[in-house]
C-alpha cells in the first residue's frame, strides 16, 4: 500500500500516507549530536557482536530505572533493530514444528519470522469487542505440549491495545504453570502509552527465567532509520543470540550504538513531548471518525495506530465497485479518498483496516474527512 500510494502521488495525486509505522519526529537534536561527536572521534571500527559495554550498560539502568527490573549487561543484546532481535530470539529458541502462539491482530512479520525459524504459528484471535486483547482463559486453550513460544505485544501494532495489569496478572498465571514456554515480550511500544506507567510480562519475578524482552530505540526516541535494537534476556539465550548474530551480522552499526547511549541516559522530556503529541492526534482522530456510520473504532491506549472494524461496509458499493474485503476497503480509499491505509488481513483480522495517526493535526484532519466522505457514497 506505501508503494501503491507512491506511485499515485508520482503521478501528481495528493495522496495522504497513513499507513507507515513510524514517528513523523526529528531524532531530538542531543541524540544527533551524539551520532556526530562518534563520527568526529572515529568511532569508525568493528564494534563487539552484542554491543558496546557502554550501550548495554545504559540499557540495563533503563530497565533499573524504568522498569524495575534487575538486568546485567550480560544478559543484553544490541541488534539491528527490534525485528533483528525478534528474528535472532526466534531462531535461537524454536525447533522444526513447535508451535509459537501468537495473539491476533497482530504485527505483519510475527507470522512469517516463525515460519523461517520452521515454527508453527497458532493464532489465538480478540475482535474488537475485546479491544483486540486475549484473554487467560483463550491463552489456556491454546497451550499444547508443542508450544514452545509466545510473542506477546503491549502496546500493540496494529490496534494501538495496552493490557492493563489486571490482565497482565491473569496471563501471567497461566504462564507461571508452564515454565517450559518462552515469552516472548515485544515492548517497543513501551514510551507510547497513554493509560500510565508501560507494564510488561517480563516485569513478574516469577516469569523472569522464561521471558525474553524486545526494545529498541526507533519508536520513543524517534529513530526508526538509526536501527537499534535489543534484547534482555536469560543469560542462556542471550548467549546463543550473540552466537548467532556472530555468524549472520556481527556487531551493529558503532555510530547509531553511540547516539542510543545518549537516548538512554540523556534528556527523556523529549519522549514525554512526543507521547503527549501523540495522545493528541489520538483525541482529534477520534473525534472525527465517531460520525462515521459503521465504523467500529476501539480506543487505542497506546502506539499512533487506530485500527477500526469495517466489516458492516461488506457487501455495499458505489458503481461497479463492491467491498468485500479489507484489501478492497484499503484500495477504494486510496483510489476514492486518496488516503493510504493498510489491510487488516496483513495483520490477521480481515474486518478491519489499519490508519497511523504519525502525521500532522492538518493532514489527519484532511485524511479522516476525505475518509467519511467516501465510506457515506457506499451503499
Amino acid at each position: 500500500m506505501n508503494q501503491k500510494s507512491r506511485e499515485l502521488q508520482e503521478s501528481g495525486v495528493d495522496v495522504i500516507n497513513l499507513t507507515l509505522g513510524e514517528p513523523d519526529f526529528n531524532t531530538p537534536e542531543h541524540i544527533k549530536q551524539a551520532g556526530i561527536k562518534a563520527i568526529n572521534d572515529n568511532m569508525s571500527h568493528y564494534p563487539p557482536v552484542a554491543g558496546f559495554p557502554a550501550l548495554k550498560k545504559a540499557i540495563a539502568d533503563k530497565l533499573a530505572r524504568d522498569n524495575n527490573m534487575a538486568y546485567s549487561p550480560d544478559q543484553i543484546v544490541v541488534s539491528a533493530g527490534a525485528k533483528h532481535s525478534l528474528a535472532n530470539v526466534l531462531q535461537c529458541v524454536v525447533n522444526n514444528g513447535d508451535e509459537v502462539i501468537i495473539p491476533a491482530p497482530y504485527w505483519v512479520s510475527y507470522i512469517e519470522l516463525v515460519k523461517l525459524a520452521e515454527g508453527v504459528p497458532v493464532i489465538v484471535e480478540a475482535g474488537v469487542e475485546a479491544k483486540f486483547k486475549i484473554t487467560a482463559e483463550q491463552l489456556e486453550e491454546s497451550i499444547t505440549p508443542k508450544t514452545k513460544a509466545i510473542l506477546f505485544n503491549s502496546p500493540s501494532n496494529p490496534t494501538g491495545s495496552v493490557y492493563s495489569l489486571e490482565e497482565l496478572n491473569a496471563i501471567a498465571a497461566v504462564l507461571e504453570r508452564h515454565p517450559d514456554i518462552i515469552i516472548i515480550s515485544d515492548e517497543i511500544y513501551e514510551k507510547i502509552n497513554f493509560v500510565g506507567q508501560h507494564a510488561g510480562l517480563g516485569q513478574f519475578d516469577a516469569l523472569k527465567e522464561q521471558t525474553v524482552i524486545i526494545n529498541g530505540v526507533s519508536k520513543g526516541y524517534a529513530m526508526t532509520g538509526w536501527r537499534i535494537g535489543y534484547i534482555a534476556a536469560p543469560k542462556a539465550i542471550a548467549k546463543a543470540v550473540t552466537k548467532l548474530q556472530g555468524q549472520y551480522t556481527s556487531g551493529v552499526c558503532a555510530i547509531a550504538q553511540a547516539a542510543s547511549i545518549q537516548a538512554f541516559v540523556g534528556d527523556q522530556q523529549c519522549v514525554e513531548e512526543m507521547r503527549v503529541a501523540f495522545n493528541k492526534r489520538r483525541d482529534l482522530v477520534l473525534d472525527i471518525v465517531k460520525d462515521i456510520p459503521d465504523f467500529k473504532v476501539a480506543t487505542p491506549d497506546g502506539a499512533f495506530y487506530i485500527f477500526p472494524d469495517i466489516s458492516l461496509y461488506f457487501g455495499k458499493s458505489v458503481g461497479d465497485r463492491v467491498i468485500n474485503s479489507s484489501m478492497d476497503m484499503s484500495m477504494y480509499l486510496l483510489e476514492k479518498a486518496h488516503v493510504a491505509s493498510v489491510p487488516g488481513s496483513a495483520f490477521g483480522s480481515e474486518n478491519c483496516v489499519r490508519f497511523s495517526y504519525a502525521a500532522a493535526d492538518e493532514l489527519l484532519i484532511k485524511a479522516f474527512g476525505r475518509v467519511k466522505e467516501a465510506l457515506a457514497q457506499l451503499k
